[in-house]
């Protein structure tokens, strides 16, 4: 006896057999997992070239470069505005920066090439030098005043501001500090960790504030706050010193009437005249604003003609704002947050504790001057008038910088295989150069 099954005609002749639906199917779950597949390749070939042993070298180098590339243009299409006011030549100030990085770059080659034991015999010279300059700004005569504030030494044409070297100063004196510290065993009391440390940061910060410079006070106590973190400083003892600080601070805002006009300004903005009190927040506000998304371009900005105060400076990053719109800005914060990644590995990789806390307080230091100059143009954080690293104008600002990048980068090339990778490498640019002169003589 035979039992046929049959069908609907319209499945017999049209629709797909189950073996074929199950074929679909598969084909379908299959590209899913390849595409996953590839996604996951993907995600560890990053993982791979970042955990290279030059990355963090190659990161901060590129960096370097394009935010100092950035600096000259910015410098050039804002400065450029108030050069001519002052009936100067419309290059003035873009040529001092331009002497300024021609001058710094070999500087940062040999420190990038340096080895640390010389950045420790430096930092008791820097110190001494740091406290010298900031004591000669306050004697009448030898300060060269600006708005009030006496915050240069002048040397023919070139003036200097002794606070920006106090950073690199405190940074390697601190790290050269607690490393000795900490091979003599002394770090277990926490007492030790504070003394002299403490005590040094105070005398720099006192000696920046008799200068009216609460923006730099903050980074050098930025810069204690870090040495003190990777050292390892107990939690307890850290809070109360952020306390302390924090008390310290707002004295010295509500004892000076221009900082209480600042903090006054900044949390109760109901004064919205453009030209008024709050010119300066309000204009940067328009800057970026009016920048929209890719900018009004480079050098069509209408507030750097006399509108934003501090345009070439403090407030730079506004007229990127309005020039590069929010693309430009956001590529700038993305250099910076590189920046921070690459520095913060540095400290994490190094095999010495010296390098492990300079490397961390230079990183601190000019990433959270970063942050803080660009919280006070977008309107986050008060004004601070700190400039924005390596991008606004000013000699010492970019000289000091690049000093404390050339260590960096120097760190960086003593992390755990990178000496085997740059001898896989073989000789870079400067030695091919030098070995093709050789063998020309």
């Amino acid at each position: 006896m035979y039992v046929r099954v049959v069908g609907s005609p319209a499945q017999d002749a049209f629709g797909p057999g189950e073996d074929e639906a199950a074929d679909h199917s598969g084909a379908g779950g299959g590209s899913v997992r390849d595409e996953l597949a590839g996604i996951a390749e993907r995600v560890r070939s990053a993982r791979a070239l970042l955990d290279r042993p030059l990355t963090s070298y190659y990161v901060i180098v590129g960096i370097t470069t394009l935010l100092l590339c950035l600096g000259l243009v910015m410098v050039l299409s804002t400065a450029s505005v108030t050069d001519l006011s002052f009936g100067e030549s419309a290059y003035h100030d873009f040529e001092w920066q331009l002497v300024g990085i021609a001058v710094g770059l070999p500087i940062m080659w040999l420190l990038a090439r340096s080895s640390p034991r010389l950045f420790r015999s430096l930092a008791y010279p820097l110190l001494a030098v740091s406290v010298i300059g900031l004591g000669l700004t306050l004697i009448p005569g030898v300060g060269q005043s600006t708005g009030g504030a006496a915050r240069w030494i002048s040397f023919g044409s070139v003036t200097f501001q002794p606070s920006e070297l106090a950073k690199l100063a405190l940074a390697l004196w601190g790290a050269d500090l607690l490393a000795r510290k900490e091979r003599m065993g002394m770090l277990a009391d926490w007492r030790h960790m504070l003394v002299p440390l403490l005590p040094g940061t105070a005398l720099l910060a006192m000696l920046v504030l008799a200068d009216k410079d609460l923006g730099t006070t903050f980074v050098l106590l930025i810069i204690f706050l870090a040495l003190l973190w990777i050292a390892g400083t107990p939690g307890r003892v850290f809070a109360a010193l952020l306390i302390l600080i924090g008390l310290v601070l707002l004295l010295l805002v509500v004892t000076e009437s221009y900082r209480l006009k600042r903090l006054t300004g900044y949390l109760n903005m109901t004064n919205t005249d453009p030209t008024g009190p709050n010119q300066q927040s309000i204009q940067g506000k328009y800057a970026l604003g009016s920048g929209g998304i890719f900018g009004v371009g480079l050098g069509a900005s209408r507030e750097k003609w006399g509108w934003l105060p501090e345009s070439t400076s403090d407030f730079i990053f506004a007229i990127i704002g309005e020039e590069f719109g929010l693309v430009g800005t956001l590529c700038v914060t993305a250099l910076y947050g590189g920046l921070a990644f690459a520095g913060l590995r540095v400290a994490r990789r190094a095999t010495d504790t010296f390098s492990r806390l300079a490397a961390a307080a230079i990183t601190s230091w000019i990433v959270v001057q970063a942050v803080v100059n660009i919280g006070a143009v977008i309107g986050v954080l008060p004004i601070t008038g700190i400039p924005l690293p390596l991008v606004s104008k000013g000699l010492s600002s970019v000289l000091v910088t690049m000093v404390g990048l050339g260590m960096l980068m120097s760190f960086a090339r003593r992390e755990p295989g990178v000496a085997q990778a740059l001898a896989a490498r073989g000789p870079g640019m400067g030695g091919r150069v030098l070995s093709w002169l050789r063998r020309g003589s």
